[in-house]
């Protein structure tokens, strides 16, 4: 079993930036692909960046591109989502998820790829 734990969400202005955590316990954290994902309301799921086991690959779609930026320390068994320039469609609850996978070199997108979900953070841009 796995244990994920977002931080880090709030509200912010257009423009501004945040920082979400998500705290993994697992010994073998340091293999798994790490995504995040977003629900805003009313919206189907939407994946959003992943991350291979080393960082050596990251993926994000198309709308947070330049903005966004998915990282990873695995001695703290951490993974991380910068994101820059926030717009107000950015608004919605941010999950992080794990592949428990053993160190694959490829990024995954479909949720259905992921074994282990947060709890998700909640994440509002005002205009």
């Amino acid at each position: 079993q796995v244990h994920l734990v977002e931080s880090g969400g709030g509200l912010v202005q257009a423009g501004g930036s945040l920082r979400l955590s998500c705290a993994a316990s697992a010994r073998t954290f340091n293999s798994y692909t790490m995504g995040w994902f977003r629900r805003a309301p009313g919206k189907e799921r939407e994946f959003v960046a992943a991350i291979t086991w080393s960082g050596g690959s990251t993926n994000y779609v198309d709308s947070v591109k330049g903005r966004f930026t998915i990282s990873r320390d695995n001695a703290k068994n951490t993974v991380y989502l910068r994101m820059n320039s926030l717009k107000p469609e950015d608004t919605a609850v941010y999950y992080c998820a794990a592949r428990v996978s053993a160190y694959e070199y490829t990024t995954r997108v479909s949720a259905h790829e992921y074994n282990y979900w947060g709890q998700g953070t909640q994440v509002t841009v005002s205009s």
